[in-house]
């Protein structure tokens, strides 16, 4: 008997379309897109606000238990999860609104479960293309505001004629679009043979990051494109290339730190950034004033900005206007929980990075090195926005699922079997019937 020897598949396979469907719901409600704008115009949480969490919150109760399999065998992002939570919730007993931080904690665990869910369930190429296509839907999304519905699709305000798209602010849309744009370009550096979608989704996303002129954004635009690129250059290149290649990264790195901390005012005048970066740096001070008043617990989990804050009424009075967030996700972190706080997200964040950088080598190169090139653009991201552990956003659910890839074995990758794929050349049943009454079928010799 001749034995067939096809080339074997090694895609990830995804879940079904239903499935990804409610996923993406789930995504674009983390965002904050249109719905915040629409129900919450003064970006405050409202009655009608929690009523339209609660079907996504069933929705994520689905998904979750129709994965059960998959979620027990996350376990150990669950706990991770758990001691995030567990520290919040202990949080409420020192709260400056008890209320509050109980009622937002259970938001936190709800949508801490989801992103174990994502990392559970969507492996591999999996999960990037999700957020390829739910990033492409939110662009057009955004396009189709800009266009159609100029007054919320763009600033009207301080920033006028910048676009915002479905969110509140341009820097939102911004952060949402270079999530795609980092889930577009590992794509393409996987390999996947799907191509036409990553393709427009980086085209249109980077386009989108350009017309906010948000800096920041446009440094993440570049990390998050850029080192899905790289390590797409160093598989190609061979071995002395990769050597040569890593070497010229890190003395790169080494001289931009150099040159950051010796001269980060000139850096900061020439990207058009005043050296107090917009204000952040007398939130920071003022912030910092606060803290030294409670060291060790905070102020709770998610209380210290709520209305009628008084700490926070202190840091609007000395900053001289009505400062919403700490613009550094550490510092709020340090001001809701402590310095525990800050050290056990340090802690999962080390834990993360080193982890994803171990499964590079294997999973991390079927998904393109999308979980380390978000990993860089998160850690970027959480020095100027309070992106860690909130309760409703994109950012922080990433990165758990993030975490739960690292913590969680991978599986194989798929195969074609003689069950799922019958091969040419195989002798059945029914040929050995044949064979047996007509004998052997013969190939005609092709004459060269």
């Amino acid at each position: 008997m001749r034995e067939s020897r096809s080339a074997p598949d090694l895609t990830d396979p995804d879940p079904p379309l239903w499935e990804r469907a409610a996923a993406i719901v789930v995504i674009v409600m983390l965002t904050g897109a249109l719905v915040g704008p629409v129900f919450a115009p003064t970006q405050e949480e409202t009655p009608i606000l929690r009523l339209v969490w609660l079907p996504i919150y069933g929705i994520i109760a689905g998904l979750i238990a129709l994965r059960a399999d998959r979620m027990a065998r996350a376990w150990p992002a669950m706990i991770a999860l758990m001691s995030v939570v567990g520290l919040a919730y202990a949080s409420k007993y020192w709260s400056i609104d008890p209320a509050t931080t109980s009622r937002r904690v259970i938001a936190l665990a709800i949508t801490g479960a989801f992103a174990v869910y994502l990392g559970a369930v969507f492996r591999g190429a999996a999960l990037p293309r999700l957020l390829t296509l739910a990033t492409l839907l939110m662009g057009l999304g955004s396009v189709v505001m800009v266009f159609a519905f100029p007054a919320i699709g763009v600033h009207q305000d301080v920033n006028a004629g910048l676009w915002r798209g479905l969110w509140y602010e341009k820097n939102q849309m911004g952060l949402v679009m270079v999530a795609g744009a980092t889930a577009a370009s590992a794509l393409l550096a996987s390999g996947d043979p799907r191509r036409i979608m990553p393709i427009v989704t980086l085209a249109l996303t980077s386009a989108l990051v350009l017309a906010t002129q948000s800096k920041t954004s446009l440094l993440c635009l570049m990390i998050g494109v850029g080192l899905p690129a790289g390590l797409w250059t160093l598989r190609r290149g061979g071995p002395a290339f990769s050597v040569v290649m890593v070497w010229l990264a890190v003395v790169a790195a080494c001289a931009g730190a150099w040159l950051w901390f010796s001269h980060s005012s000139a850096i900061l005048e020439a990207l058009g950034k005043d050296p107090s970066l917009t204000g952040r740096t007398d939130i920071w001070a003022s912030l910092m004033r606060r803290v030294a008043e409670r060291p060790w617990t905070g102020y709770g989990y998610s209380a210290f900005w709520i209305r009628g804050s008084e700490p926070a009424a202190f840091v609007r009075h000395e900053t001289d206007w009505p400062v919403p967030s700490a613009h550094n996700g550490w510092i709020d972190v340090l001001v809701q929980l402590g310095w525990p706080g800050v050290v056990l997200v340090g802690g999962l964040t080390a834990l993360t990075a080193g982890l994803t950088i171990l499964r590079l080598g294997g999973s991390g190169l079927r998904e393109g090195g999308w979980g380390l090139a978000y990993l860089c653009v998160f850690v970027l991201l959480s020095l100027s926005e309070s992106i860690l552990i909130h309760h409703q956003d994109l950012p922080w659910v990433l990165f758990l699922a993030i975490l739960t890839r690292a913590l969680t074995a991978d599986p194989a990758p798929r195969r074609a079997t003689l069950a799922q794929r019958p091969a040419r050349g195989y002798l059945t049943g029914s040929r050995i019937a044949a064979q047996s009454v007509h004998g052997p079928r013969r190939r005609p010799v092709l004459l060269r």
